[in-house]
């Protein structure tokens, strides 16, 4: 059964029109936890794939449905490897003061997802919603579902793109914090982009304009200062401007499984 999906809620009267959407796998956390969760089962194969993924030559979707056929281990083990990686911890701080300000905080991941509501947990932020894979683990082993997946376009096993376009369609500019290739279609398509790694390559070779980024504390140190100017000048956050597709099935046409290109600065 697939969790309940996550809302957005609607922009009430003074309220920031600001939605931050983040990442999981390098970003919360400080290391790809769905990489670390697979270490024991890599392949050669598995390498090869992974690159062609890396390169945006193929879809996460069906990269994710194969590499769950190869794991073998218990799934407490597995959680607790996930478990045992390093979070960055001024996360919390700046959520909370995302939330003490009315703007909605989510954390979008491409990766096996299961995890990761612990993790928020352990962080102190359980409240904290998160649109993501649904991984599952059966007697007759482990199953992936993807309840955020796009319908019409099967490239990413959660669409990013689309959880961007359903809050800048409430009224809110998005802010996206991400590290790598699946952050892509979410940071082409978002208001204010915070990159490092490989996102900051892509936003780079794309043309999009991004703020580098290491740590929360410095994305923190931003929001501050973004509602001390909102509360001085409501007008000092501009609202969501509308880009054109360059992703999905409006663009590729239905059902494609494999992404195609981006024409930079597209």
């Amino acid at each position: 059964m697939n969790p309940p999906a996550v809302s957005v809620p609607p922009l009430l009267r003074g309220q920031p029109p600001l939605a931050i959407l983040v990442d999981y796998d390098g970003t919360i956390a400080q290391t790809d936890v769905t990489d670390m969760v697979l270490a024991d089962f890599v392949t050669a194969d598995w390498e090869a794939r992974s690159a062609e993924y890396d390169a945006g030559l193929t879809g996460s979707r069906g990269l994710m449905e194969w590499e769950v056929g190869l794991i073998t281990a218990d799934p407490a083990r597995l959680m607790a490897t996930a478990a045992a990686q390093p979070h960055d911890p001024a996360f919390r701080a700046f959520a909370e003061r995302a939330r003490a300000a009315g703007i909605p905080v989510e954390v979008v991941s491409d990766g096996f997802g299961f995890f990761i509501e612990p993790a928020l947990a352990s962080l102190g932020v359980g409240w904290v919603p998160v649109a993501t894979a649904s991984t599952t683990f059966p007697e007759s082993g482990p199953r992936i579902n993807f309840p955020y997946g796009n319908p019409d376009c099967l490239a990413c096993g959660t669409c990013k793109r689309n959880r961007v376009l359903a809050h800048q369609a409430a009224g809110r500019a998005v802010v996206f914090i991400g590290d790598g290739e699946s952050d892509r279609y979410a940071a082409g398509y978002s208001d204010i982009v915070f990159a490092k790694h490989s996102l900051e390559r892509l936003c780079l070779e794309y043309g999009w304009p991004f703020r580098r980024w290491t740590t929360f504390a410095e994305i923190d140190a931003w929001l501050a200062g973004a509602l001390t100017g909102f509360a001085a000048d409501p007008a000092s956050l501009s609202r969501p401007v509308p880009r054109p597709l360059f992703c999905g099935a409006e663009v590729w046409g239905p059902g494609r499984r494999d992404p195609l290109p981006i024409s930079p600065g597209g």
